[in-house]
Formats: structure tokens, C-alpha cells, sequence
């Protein structure tokens, strides 16, 4: 049996190694699968929302209604995996946002802008899953593979966030196939799709990495204090790189998102056809989660060999050059639109594998998920706040005003990081 390392307990009958990766392939499958639902639904959520409500602020209401799911449904999520392991949150979640997918898909029909916002609020869990699957790849990781291993499972969503969007036009379709307006039928096939990703979690992620974990490291699931999560998150906050790797995963989730749910609305004021508008739509998204996703292996490496903090730097000013060079694009520069949006999302890639391995670090793992839920809690409320005043945004001063707002976030990330490497070079002199 390969030695866990130094430190590390063994059990006689695990191959820790084995089980680690045979975790990252089950949670890479499940995230990948999952992502193609999840990015229907970020596509024409926004763009459904409008139509129900007959207004482009709307849209802005429809997707942070999403993220808003996803950041205050993370939390209960979190608890049920310190109690029941990770297998039982992550299948949860998948079920939470299937029963979300199908409210919206009658919303759509009823012309129910409530009924459609209190769907896409519950399919907001599919989000969460898939960002609490990261933290569940690093359970078993030793240090110095941690960015590495929770990179492959942020990789993986690529193949279905990048398919994802281009299922726009085919959706609505089968939308108008079914009888439903065509936006809807996005939402019904992720609702399948994400029914699929559940039962395959709840059956296949066995043992269970968090709490194998625990056996190894002696812990255990003891009764948490009331409030833990507001615990766990200033614990969390109490380490300077805990408190570099938080305020790094909220910043860049709320500037990709400030940024990326107002490009479709911007996008659509450029004329043309429906169908041909969709597409064209799509194939930007794609590029953007294409950034977001398909460099992440070589953003974890760079994160374990030249540092989190240096990862962090490069992420940042990742997303002022996306933010300058997506909002001075006209509505039909799909090109330019298409290049912002990727560096948009490389940015956030480097912000949230390197802040999320910080986070991990920053704190004992008896408490890590309750730490992890209130970080993306966090993060989700930022992206929420971000994705709520996109629309006025827009409204008042166009996607330029959009785009300036939301670079403008980078600033406390700046000040943290330099807070940061002053504390690192005293402590190393």
C-alpha cells in the first residue's frame, strides 16, 4: 500500500491514493455532466427573465436570482456534507436544482416572473454544487498536489460548459416543440440532465472523500456550535492567507459575473434574427467558459509551483484588462466581446482555484466545509449584488458603465494582497 505521507494516518484496507483518484474521476464526470445543464440555464436565465417581464432590467433579476440560489443555498449544502459526507450534499444539491429547472420551465409557460425567479433561485444549487465539488477533490490531497487535483475537477466542467450554451438554439426547439415558450426548453433538458448527474454522484462517490478524511485524520462529525458558519468564516479571516484566498474568490466571482450577465443583453441590442442572435450568443458564452475552465490544470500547477500569491496577482489583472476590453465593445463586436470574455474568465479561474486552495489551507479540516459553504456563500452575495445592479447599470450608462463598475471591485483585492505580502516579508526577515 503507497504511503499517504508523512503525518497522514493509515487505515490497513484503503489505498488512500487509489480512493483519491478514483474521486477526482467521479467528480470530474459528475461536474462535466452537470455543466452542460448549469450553462443552458446562465445562457437564457437572463434572457427568459426579460421576456417574462418585458424589460432588460429584468434580466439582470433572473440571473443574480440564480446566483443569489447559489450563494445562500451553499450553506445548508455545506452542513449536510459535514454531517453525511460529501456524496450527500452534492446529490442533494443536483436534486434541489432539478426540482428548480422544472419550476422554471412552468414559470415560462404561466408568464410568471415570481414563479420563474423562485426556480432559477433553486437551480442556483447546481452552481453550488459544482463549486463545492472543487473543495471535495482537495479532501484527500497531499499539500503539494492541492491546487492541482481541485484544478482537474474545475477543468472538467469545460466539456459541458463549453457544449452548454450551444444547446441555446436547439432548447428552444424543443421549447416550442413541447408548447412552451422557447426559452423554457433549456431548463427542461438541464432538468434531465442534472437528474442523471445526482443518481450517478449518490452512487459512484464511494468511499466518501470528506469523510474518509476525517477517519484518517482522526476527526469527526461531532454537534457544530450554533452559528458555526459564521465561525468557521472568521477563522478563516483571521489568517492572512485566509484572508487573501476569501477575498480573492468573492472579488473575481462578483467581477466575472457583474460582467458576463449583462453581455448577452448587450449582445442582443445588435439587431438580427432571433435564432442567428442565439448563436451568436452561445458561441461567446462558450469562449468565456472556455477561459473560465479549459486552462485550469495549468492554472492549479501554477498555483502549487510559483504560489498562491503570485496566481492571485496574475488572475487579477487578468480581469481589469477583460473588463477594459469587453466594455468598450459594440453590441455586434462578437470578436471582441469573445476576447474580453475569455480573459474574463482566465482571471476568475486563477482567483478561484487560488483563492480556494488558500481557503482550504487557512483552517483545520473538521472544519473546512463549513468554511468552504461560507466562503461561497460570500461569493455568491457579492456575484448577487453585482448581477442585481448590472441591469440599472446598463440602463443608465451602457455595458462601458457595466464593465467599469465591476473592474472597479479589483481594488480591495489589491489592498488585501499587498496587506498580504508586507505580513509574508516580515514574517520571512
Amino acid at each position: 500500500m503507497h504511503s499517504p505521507g508523512p503525518g497522514r494516518a493509515t487505515l490497513p484496507d484503503v489505498d488512500v491514493v487509489a480512493v483519491q483518484r478514483r474521486t477526482v474521476a467521479v467528480l470530474s464526470g459528475g461536474v462535466a455532466l452537470g455543466g452542460l445543464g448549469v450553462t443552458v440555464g446562465i445562457t437564457v436565465g437572463g434572457l427568459l427573465a426579460r421576456d417574462v417581464a418585458g424589460t432588460d432590467s429584468a434580466a439582470g433579476l433572473g440571473t443574480t436570482a440564480g446566483v443569489l440560489g447559489a450563494a445562500v443555498l451553499a450553506v445548508p449544502l455545506a452542513r449536510i456534507s459535514d454531517r453525511g459526507g460529501r456524496r450527500a450534499g452534492l446529490a442533494a444539491g443536483y436534486g434541489v436544482a432539478v426540482l428548480g429547472a422544472v419550476v422554471t420551465v412552468a414559470a415560462a409557460a404561466l408568464s410568471s416572473l415570481p414563479l420563474l425567479l423562485v426556480g432559477l433561485f433553486a437551480f442556483g444549487a447546481s452552481t453550488a454544487c459544482g463549486l463545492q465539488a472543487r473543495y471535495a477533490a482537495a479532501d484527500l490531497a497531499p499539500p503539494q498536489r492541492r491546487g492541482r487535483d481541485l484544478s482537474l475537477v474545475v477543468w472538467a466542467t469545460t466539456v459541458g460548459s463549453v457544449l452548454g450554451p450551444n444547446l441555446a438554439g436547439p432548447g428552444a426547439d424543443l421549447g416550442r416543440s413541447l408548447g412552451l415558450p422557447a426559452l423554457g426548453g433549456g431548463f427542461a433538458v438541464a432538468a434531465v440532465v442534472l437528474a442523471l448527474v445526482a443518481a450517478g454522484l449518490g452512487l459512484l462517490l464511494r468511499p466518501d472523500p470528506l469523510l474518509l478524511a476525517r477517519r484518517i485524520g482522526g476527526g469527526g462529525t461531532g454537534p457544530r456550535p450554533r452559528r458555526a458558519t459564521g465561525q468557521a468564516v472568521r477563522a478563516v479571516w483571521a489568517s492572512s492567507t485566509g484572508r487573501l484566498g476569501l477575498t480573492t474568490i468573492v472579488v473575481s466571482h462578483s467581477v466575472m459575473v457583474g460582467v458576463m450577465v449583462m453581455t448577452p443583453v448587450h449582445m442582443g441590442h445588435a439587431g438580427g434574427t432571433e435564432g442567428t442572435t442565439l448563436r451568436v450568443i452561445g458561441l461567446v458564452i462558450s469562449v468565456h467558459v472556455a477561459g473560465m475552465y479549459l486552462f485550469s490544470p495549468l492554472v492549479g500547477l501554477l498555483a502549487d509551483r510559483a504560489g498562491r500569491t503570485a496566481t492571485v496577482a496574475f488572475g487579477g489583472c487578468l480581469l481589469l484588462v477583460a473588463a477594459a476590453l469587453a466594455g468598450t465593445a459594440a453590441p455586434g463586436a462578437a470578436w471582441q466581446l469573445g476576447a474580453g470574455l475569455f480573459l474574463l474568465g482566465l482571471g476568475w479561474s486563477c482567483g478561484l482555484i487560488a483563492g480556494s486552495t488558500l481557503v482550504t489551507e487557512s483552517v483545520e479540516p473538521d472544519v473546512r466545509p463549513t468554511a468552504q459553504g461560507g466562503t461561497d456563500l460570500l461569493m455568491g452575495l457579492g456575484a448577487a449584488v453585482a448581477g442585481v445592479i448590472g441591469g440599472p447599470l446598463l440602463a443608465v450608462g451602457g455595458f462601458g458603465l457595466v464593465a467599469g463598475v465591476s473592474a472597479a471591485l479589483v481594488l480591495p483585492l489589491a489592498l488585501v494582497w499587498f496587506q498580504g505580502v508586507r505580513v509574508s516579508g516580515r514574517g520571512s526577515s
